[in-house]
């Protein structure tokens, strides 16, 4: 974990609530796809804890939605604002399980942290199949980036008016080594049950500290209790115990 000052070089929205921040700084402390970041906005207590979309040298790429004061703030700084940022933070997904294929499956605003993901598995030459699953056409963003990696890219939104009409459970067929999915709780549970190939999950969750010292974010697992925010937010699925 390291505390290091960004600057912002780009802020865009990429729908009506999503932005894309892209930043300079110090990025050696983010080292798996799968990891997050923890920012400090003035006049605020807590941090507000963010997934890395990407990393590229010293250019990070944070992938956010508008819901409260913290990303509203973040959504009006321009180029040049300064950001207090703990990097590092997380386990991160674990990309050697996959031999040759692998699955992708991100709701909403789960669908950054697999960008990453997926241009590390391309880069070692593995085949990747992307699932992004929003509410409605409105809400895409991303595909062409990940069509630019080279993915297969499949869309789904539940009311049907862009790709397959549902959620991405409804168009995850294949043969894949592994999966790796972030999104809603509802959304992994769905993905757990249908899969039978082994696989990894990110878990959305609210923290306090993030780094694991306040306990908040503890969960149950097969292997005791772990803390999203230090043990996680990555989870293997034969670990998960799901709540009834």
């Amino acid at each position: 974990m390291k505390e290091t000052m960004f600057t912002v070089a780009t802020n865009r929205a990429l729908t009506d609530s999503v932005y894309e921040m892209k930043l300079r700084g110090d990025t050696s402390d983010i080292t798996a796809p799968g990891q997050f970041v923890n920012i400090k906005l003035d006049s605020l207590f807590l941090r507000r804890p963010i997934s890395v979309c990407n990393v590229v040298g010293e250019e990070l790429t944070l992938v956010y939605k508008v819901v409260g004061k913290g990303t509203r703030a973040m959504s009006m700084m321009g180029h040049g604002a300064k950001l207090d940022i703990l990097t590092g933070l997380g386990n991160g997904y674990d990309l050697t399980p996959v031999q040759s294929s692998a699955l992708l499956l991100g709701g909403g605003v789960g669908v950054p942290p697999l960008y990453m993901l997926a241009r590390k598995l391309r880069e070692e030459g593995k085949a990747v199949t992307v699932v992004l699953g929003f509410n409605t056409k409105s809400e895409i963003f991303y595909e062409e980036e990940f069509k630019a990696l080279g993915c297969d890219v499949r869309v789904t939104t539940v009311d049907g008016s862009y790709g397959t009409k549902g959620f991405v459970t409804d168009a995850m067929d294949g043969e894949f080594d592994h999966f790796f999915t972030c999104g809603p709780e509802p959304m992994l549970k769905a993905v757990w049950n249908k899969t039978e190939i082994d696989g990894q999950m990110s878990f959305e969750e609210r923290m306090g500290c993030g780094f694991g010292a306040c306990m908040g974010c503890s969960c149950q697992t097969l292997t005791g209790n772990k803390r999203i925010c230090k043990e996680g937010p990555v989870l293997r699925k034969g670990e998960i115990l799901w709540q009834k």
